[in-house]
């Protein structure tokens, strides 16, 4: 089946998180984003790309803030009302009936409810005509203790990351399977060491 490239999101199961922002007037705002990627590993950054007109991209380029909320799949019911069109003078945490969950570093408020936030600051932005990637620098990383693993990793069964794949329609909700395969990083070089393997190691 040859299909055309634009339809590549069909392909490529995403994560959906959910953006909460601050106006410069301390109107609180919700979008949902799957266009959403770590950069590298073992970098604190992140890189999401967004259109030209969103209230989000506006309330991040004014307070260079932003949370990253990742919610499960029991928040599916959330994406589109905060995904519809509202005023910016709208407070959307009112219009989705979601709960704030104050922030460390940052003034934006993070979202009750979700499994794991990254607390953003503005580090770049790309504009292009038709997109603008934004990287934020992670400032603060939580996670549910009822998620966490003690070898760093998440309990997929237990957050059920909430994930979608576009169709020709609209979007199929998803979530990611633990298929109980584990490989060392160390496994990927020569002498079997992760020369990253330091950064890892709770202090």
């Amino acid at each position: 089946m040859i299909l055309k490239p634009f339809k590549r999101e069909a392909y490529l199961p995403l994560p959906v998180a959910f953006i909460s922002t601050l106006s410069p007037a301390g109107i609180r705002n919700i979008a949902p984003y799957s266009c959403l990627t770590p950069v590298l590993r073992p970098l604190d950054l992140v890189c999401l790309a967004s259109a030209h007109r969103r209230d989000t991209l506006d309330n991040i380029r004014a307070t260079g803030e932003f949370v990253i909320n990742l919610p499960g799949i029991d928040l599916t019911d959330k994406v589109i009302p905060t995904a519809r069109y509202s005023p910016p003078e709208a407070d959307e945490f009112e219009l989705a009936g979601l709960r704030e969950k104050p922030s460390v570093k940052v003034t934006a408020p993070g979202i009750m409810g979700c499994y794991a936030w990254m607390e953003c600051k503005l580090y770049k932005e790309y504009a292009e005509p038709q997109y603008v990637l934004i990287v934020g620098q992670v400032v603060h990383l939580e996670v549910a203790d009822e998620v966490y693993l003690p070898d760093g990793s998440l309990a997929l069964d237990r957050a059920r990351p909430l994930m979608m794949v576009g169709s020709n329609t609209g979007m199929k909700y998803c979530t990611a399977l633990d298929i109980r395969r584990f490989e060392p990083f160390g496994a990927m070089f020569p002498n079997g060491k992760d020369p990253l393997a330091s950064k890892y190691q709770e202090g």
